[in-house]
């Protein structure tokens, strides 16, 4: 069998794969799939060129460089898309230095490490997994996913490294999306009320920001402040105040706090607080300023770690059994 193109990847020196992946609920959702017997991510990507498949490794250990092993060959201009797609999943843009400057603010998490979250390899499809991880049981949200992909995303040969590869479909497109019909997102993919918005925000993603597009360039550009990108979030459908703060954490804006009901479970339990659900939230969201522009990975990883305390770490998780329980409803 011929040899699978590869491509060896530098990262941080810090960077630690299995920590680093399994850091955000995201790791869990199809196209994304983790394999915790051999540590090792695979994932089909969406190129310019078409879907590819990829198996993502780092056999050396933390802060080695990863391989990444192809289904295929690429174009030199489709392979820079696909590094650049990579690095925005894995957080590979953060640098040493803004990952010491959180564990300046929170010491608890230096020892393990702990600072990047694991998101999607675009904006969009960030946008896509918050809408439906909103008014939602974590299981709900997996069988989401995988339906959107199956139903709507582009299919693959499984083929890799000689084995079949447990993933198959790639997340779909802004164009893929745009052109289904609302009606058959609700029953083939059952994503409920979300079915129209899904198409309004592929739709958005599709125009030009001078036409009333998304600015997916203001949006990730830094100078833009934190209310500005907020009040941008919360105007496009389905997006509310927790679902832009959740994707604000997703462009590296980690000053606010998406509080739901798992923030009252945490609150209650971990923190100790009491009083209304109301009451309770105002106090997690009072904890947590005192970690200023990092206070939503303070507020995650102090999440995690208890998910993690039940169920061991989260690079052990099976997708399809622990994997569907981590909340905290299932942590009592």
């Amino acid at each position: 069998m011929p040899r699978k193109p590869t491509i060896n990847l530098q990262v941080p020196a810090d960077f630690d794969l299995r920590r680093d992946v399994c850091s955000y609920g995201y790791f869990l959702l199809a196209p994304n799939y983790w394999d915790p017997h051999s540590g090792t991510l695979w994932r089909v990507f969406s190129l310019s060129s078409g879907p590819l498949l990829a198996h993502i490794a780092q056999p050396k250990g933390a802060g080695e460089k990863l391989r990444v092993t192809l289904s295929g060959t690429l174009a030199a201009k489709v392979r820079t898309q696909f590094i650049q797609q990579i690095a925005r999943m894995l957080r590979l843009d953060e640098s040493t230095q803004q990952v010491r400057a959180f564990h300046r603010l929170d010491p608890r998490f230096k020892k393990a490490g702990r600072a990047r979250l694991f998101r999607s390899p675009t904006l969009f499809e960030d946008i896509i997994k918050t809408v439906t991880s909103c008014n939602v049981q974590w299981p709900g949200t997996i069988s989401m996913n995988k339906r959107l992909c199956e139903v709507v995303g582009n299919r693959i040969s499984v083929t890799l490294l000689g084995t079949k590869a447990p993933t198959a479909h790639a997340f779909p497109t802004p164009q893929q999306l745009a052109k289904v019909r609302p009606a058959t997102l609700r029953a083939r993919c059952r994503v409920g009320y979300r079915d129209q918005r899904l198409v309004e925000l592929a739709r958005l993603f599709l125009r030009s920001p001078t036409r009333g597009g998304i600015d997916q360039v203001a949006m990730e550009d830094p100078a833009t402040t934190d209310d500005a990108l907020f009040k941008t979030l919360v105007a496009l459908p389905g997006i509310g105040p927790y679902a832009a703060a959740n994707i604000m954490q997703l462009l590296g804006r980690y000053a606010r706090v998406p509080l739901d009901t798992e923030s009252v479970r945490h609150g209650k339990s971990i923190l100790g607080y009491t009083g209304t659900s109301a009451q309770v939230m105002k106090q997690v969201h009072m904890h947590f300023e005192q970690f200023k522009e990092q206070a939503f990975r303070s507020y995650w990883f102090e999440m995690w770690q208890h998910y993690e305390s039940k169920h061991g770490p989260a690079w052990t998780w099976e997708r399809d059994t622990t994997g569907r329980l981590f909340t905290a409803a299932h942590l009592k």
